[in-house]
């Protein structure tokens, strides 16, 4: 990895929004956090039954499928802002509304094992877009949203939201 791509981005390459996304991602080689993440989440829906999997730990809370099939969406949204602004494409990027995309998914008649392999698929996609990046992409900047993103922002972007909900559901829905 490269010394501009190991830098956290500083507040002037994203939204205010992303912070906590960042911020949730330990210092040091965000490509090893995605490499690391990707495994975590793979042994821990190993782990679950498939009824487990429609578990919701409130009424008006997503499932566990449906937040797998959330952080692949989102993931997929996130790497092709990065993709474009990585390639110095400057049109302005539009937002997604999260909870049409998981509404319109249907994760919850999907397996957990489907569900796995798909994350997997869009992870390693992820890793094959940013490992091949130049110096110079990571800090090209563009407009997702409407608002500055840089290519190293969402590669951290990308890395915190997963570890953010796999905290959730670590936490919310398995009890650890």
């Amino acid at each position: 990895m490269t010394a501009v791509a190991a830098r956290r981005p500083d507040a002037t390459e994203y939204s205010t929004y992303y912070g906590r996304y960042i911020a949730a991602v330990p210092e040091g080689d965000v490509m090893a956090v995605l490499r690391r993440d990707r495994d975590e989440w793979q042994t821990m829906i190993a782990e679950l039954t498939e009824s487990r999997g429609g578990h919701r730990y409130a009424k008006d809370k997503w499932s566990i499928r449906e937040v797998i099939g959330h952080v692949s969406d989102t993931e997929r949204v996130f790497s092709y802002r990065a993709f474009r602004i990585a390639r110095g494409d400057k049109t302005p990027l539009a937002s997604f509304d999260q909870d049409e995309y998981v509404k319109t998914a249907n994760s919850d008649r999907r397996t957990l094992s489907s569900l796995a392999a798909e994350l997997l698929s869009v992870r390693e996609s992820t890793l094959a877009l940013f490992t091949a990046l130049p110096d110079e992409a990571w800090t090209r900047t563009g407009t997702a949203s409407d608002n500055p993103v840089s290519v190293r922002a969402l590669a951290y972007i990308t890395a915190g939201h997963a570890q953010h909900h796999l905290k959730i559901v670590r936490e919310q829905y398995l009890g650890l």
